[in-house]
């Protein structure tokens, strides 16, 4: 998936994510209609901070996350959806 650089840097141990698509078929071909899809937790985060003082970031531009349901706060950045939220949100790097 080829992104463009982002004119946003976030700060600390913060992050941008991009959320994943919403699925639109179950394992059995069901489709599964707008109001039915539920927010994803998988994205790939597209931005980092520097960490903190004490404590570099384990994550990087690249990796792809798996993320709590409710974490971060949904902005639009150059008409993109993203997520931005703190590294601890993050429960896996996949």
């Amino acid at each position: 998936m080829a992104t463009k650089k982002l004119n946003v840097t976030p700060l600390h141990d913060r992050v941008l994510v991009k959320p994943a698509a919403a699925e639109e078929k179950t394992a059995g071909g069901i489709i599964i209609p707008d109001t039915a899809k539920e927010k994803p937790q998988r994205g790939i985060i597209v931005a980092a901070g520097n960490g903190k003082k004490d404590e570099p970031l384990t994550v990087k531009v690249g990796d792809t996350v798996l993320y709590g349901k409710y974490a971060g706060t949904e902005i639009t950045i150059e008409g993109q959806d993203l997520l931005i939220m703190r590294e601890s949100d993050i429960l896996a790097i996949i």
